[in-house]
């Protein structure tokens, strides 16, 4: 049986990608610190199953302060998912916390593998937000990386490092820009968790902009496949986009929830917020070929998944 360990397991990619792991008969060390962005209640939620489950092992603790060496010497895969979130957020004084974070914790980890005989993979979830604006789709190797914000700066900054560490110590890395991932457990902050709560309170939803921005949005079950192709592949260095093939505004967006939920919504736009992007789009070309990604969740039924959750854990999301 194979070790995997996963940093940011609380979280709501980790706690989804721990849950698959283990059914897939894989020994899985969780490492999360349980930072105060949102509730711990809802990061306790997350990992529930997987705390049940007798291959699973908790390290509750700072990656910044852990001595990684022991859990290191027991996995062949390392998924690095733990991060300071949020495009928002990002500015002033708390960009301390994702230099932190995003980049000296990355550092860390690949500084703590590079003489590592075990590991088969080194997964770093990276993000579409390493692109920022840009007016066409995004292509790994043809695209510009002009982060929009201090969040996105700190993103490919870690990404650089895990190439450096690849390139001058042969740690077997693959990083994955996820784009706009949604679905069950998506974190409070983000727009589809904030407006199924909002729908379901029967309070106006709050759109920053226009609306007529895009996402191209993710469904976290083919985030989690992509992951562990990604890490089970024979393919090192690579930097591959994950995307979900879905391209809606947030107004497109707004009627499916309509649909879904059979209410009536208000609206109240608010103005546009600094580091926000107008459009992604994501070529995965390079990823169907190298990792066998296949991108086919129907973007209502995500949202439903997504919508029944928030409804049966509703106490998790009220203040």
């Amino acid at each position: 049986m194979e070790t995997a360990l996963i940093t940011g397991v609380a979280g709501f990619i980790g706690s989804s990608l721990a849950e698959k792991l283990l059914k897939d008969n894989f020994k899985v060390i969780g490492i999360d610190s349980f930072t105060n962005y949102y509730s711990t209640r809802i990061k306790e939620k997350n990992i529930e199953n997987c705390l049940k489950h007798p291959n699973f092992s908790l390290i509750h603790q700072d990656l910044d302060t852990l001595d990684l060496s022991v859990s290191i010497e027991k996995a062949e895969y390392f998924f690095h998912l733990s991060a300071q979130p949020g495009v928002r957020a990002s500015w002033g004084k708390e960009f301390t916390t994702y230099v932190k974070n995003n980049i000296s914790v990355t550092q860390k980890i690949l500084e703590s593998l590079k003489n590592s005989t075990r590991l088969k993979k080194f997964v770093f979830a990276s993000s579409s937000s390493v692109y920022g604006n840009q007016s066409s789709i995004m292509n790994e190797d043809t695209s510009l990386t002009r982060p929009a914000s201090p969040y996105g700066v700190t993103k490919l900054a870690a990404e650089n490092l895990v190439n450096l560490y690849f390139k001058n110590y042969g740690v077997p890395t693959i990083s994955l820009r996820y784009f706009t991932v949604y679905g069950p457990r998506q974190r409070p902050d983000m727009a589809f968790t904030r407006f199924f709560h909002s729908i379901i309170k029967d309070n106006k939803l709050i759109i920053f902009g226009n609306g007529e921005q895009t996402r191209d949005f993710t469904y976290v079950d083919d985030v989690v496949k992509a992951t562990i192709n990604a890490a089970t592949s024979d393919h090192v260095g690579e930097i591959l986009n994950i995307g979900g093939g879905s391209v809606f505004s947030l107004i497109q967006i707004i009627e499916f929830m309509k649909e879904i939920t059979e209410k009536e919504l208000e609206i109240d736009f608010k103005t546009e917020q600094k580091g926000d992007v107008k459009h992604t789009s994501a070529d995965i070309s390079k990823s169907e070929k190298l990792i066998n990604y296949k991108s086919n969740t129907d973007i209502k039924y995500g949202l439903t998944q997504q919508y029944e959750y928030i409804k049966t854990n509703l106490n998790l999301y009220d203040n």
